[in-house]
């Protein structure tokens, strides 16, 4: 099972953007290594936690520095952009590092109202489905009689991913036959249903002859399960922090994570982030393999908000690991 990292590029406390752009590239050249089929960034606006916001731009970076791994968007917001903007954008990426780009979009303006604005997106109808045909179209072999055409993008067919967080995505990537990633390491409510709407309604299509699902996951491993589950309050505290409409950078571990953010707070968090694996190398394995066998995904995708970078590279070492065991045991 091929096995991919969501990267937010996140910006942990004590230090800069510049630092955390830095060790973007640092785990995507470890990632390379550890055989990591995808890596993804994702578009994220007025967080001063994570450095992603440009990201078709931070996808080249890291594309430029890694030799093999596909690089994409996980994913490109689309109603903050015209369509054609986007095929000029990723044309020029899959010119650039050729069959290595993929496109995963997103219908959240991936920030708040304020975002929206500042980002000058019109929300007074919802064009998302159209502009995503557009974009294929521009991606495609394009048509001689169309007045406007994407160069560099023509031709380029870079594959473009579906994402979502609830049914319409899934019912969007199913009808126009398209791949899908769903946000379960921060969403899952919808999760199941999404995929039995997925796989149930899937159309075949030039782009797909089958329904293609991943899953996204959290893992924060470590060499016991007392040190994962520390290195683990780093992100339930961003998460309480976003949902008390406080972001900011990504905060150091704790020891008491209930003294801090409180109980009851923490139950809501951990619901959020349930789709998890959390731990020592055979606890990660276990959950994982758990994860797995009750979603039955196509692919995962990973992701690990760790404060410290070192730490955060070897839990992507162990979850690798995990992953070619179970790949060999399938």
């Amino acid at each position: 099972m091929r096995y991919s990292i969501l990267d937010l590029s996140s910006v942990p406390e004590g230090s800069t953007t510049a630092e955390a752009l830095a060790a973007t590239v640092t785990l995507a050249r470890r990632a390379e290594e550890l055989g990591y089929h995808r890596y993804w960034l994702a578009e994220h606006h007025n967080m001063a936690g994570i450095a992603s916001a440009a990201t078709s731009v931070l996808i080249g970076h890291v594309a430029g520095a890694t030799k093999t791994m596909r690089v994409g968007a996980g994913g490109i917001m689309l109603p903050n952009h015209a369509p054609l903007a986007i095929a000029e954008q990723f044309g020029t990426l899959a010119t650039l590092y050729p069959d290595r780009i993929d496109l995963g979009l997103g219908r959240a303006p991936g920030g708040d109202g304020h975002v929206m604005r500042a980002m000058r997106v019109d929300r007074r109808g919802d064009t998302f489905p159209q502009d995503v045909v557009e974009l294929m179209n521009y991606l495609g072999d394009g048509d001689p009689d169309s007045p406007v055409q994407a160069h560099p993008g023509q031709g380029t067919h870079v594959p473009v991913w579906m994402l979502g967080s609830s049914l319409f995505g899934a019912q969007l990537a199913a009808y126009l036959g398209l791949p899908y990633a769903f946000a379960s390491h921060f969403a899952p409510d919808a999760l199941e249903d999404a995929i039995a709407t997925y796989r149930g309604t899937f159309r075949a299509s030039a782009h797909l002859d089958k329904p293609h699902f991943m899953l996204a996951a959290n893992v924060i491993a470590a060499k016991t399960d007392a040190e994962a589950a520390r290195l683990r309050t780093s992100v339930q505290q961003a998460f309480a922090n976003l949902r008390s409409g406080k972001p900011g950078k990504l905060p150091a571990p704790v020891d008491d994570i209930d003294g801090l953010i409180g109980a009851g707070m923490r139950t809501a968090v951990d619901h959020a982030l349930r789709i998890t694996a959390v731990g020592s190398p055979a606890t990660v394995s276990s959950q994982m393999a758990e994860l797995i066998a009750r979603y039955q995904p196509d692919e995962v995708i990973l992701t690990g908000q760790i404060h410290d970078p070192a730490a955060r590279i070897r839990s992507f070492e162990i979850a690798a690991e995990v992953m070619q065991d179970k790949a060999l045991a399938a």
